[in-house]
């Protein structure tokens, strides 16, 4: 984990042969906060690539290095001190050249907050 205690994992299911739903729950005092943006907390999307990336490679048990990102739409924003806990939906594929493909939709509550294609290749 890059940031430490930024956020721990509440659970991680595996609904079929490769997508899962990780319920992550967000430490709103993380310093990381105090600067995005003072007096209104928010999310930073760099922040949630990351750790979309780190689910996968937990998922994986692979070391990953980010090589595209596509369709990317936040939608709503994360407020940590509102909506700590998050929901990520996690649509993981390998290629036949052995790229890791990952859909991913985040919620808060019922209001999607992200939608992303990343692709990703292994270190």
């Amino acid at each position: 984990m890059i940031l430490k205690d930024f956020y721990k994992i509440i659970s991680l299911t595996k609904n079929d042969d490769h997508k899962y739903v990780v319920i992550i729950l967000v430490n709103e005092n993380h310093n990381v906060f105090e600067g995005h943006f003072p007096g209104n907390p928010i999310m930073p999307g760099v922040c949630m690539m990351q750790i979309i990336k780190e689910l996968t490679e937990q998922i994986t048990e692979r070391s990953l290095f980010m090589q595209s990102l596509s369709n990317v739409k936040f939608m709503a924003l994360i407020n940590p001190f509102v909506t700590p806990e998050l929901k990520l939906e996690l649509d993981i594929t390998v290629t036949e050249d052995d790229l890791i493909k990952v859909k991913n939709t985040t919620f808060f509550g019922e209001t999607t907050a992200l939608k992303l294609l990343s692709v990703y290749k292994t270190v």
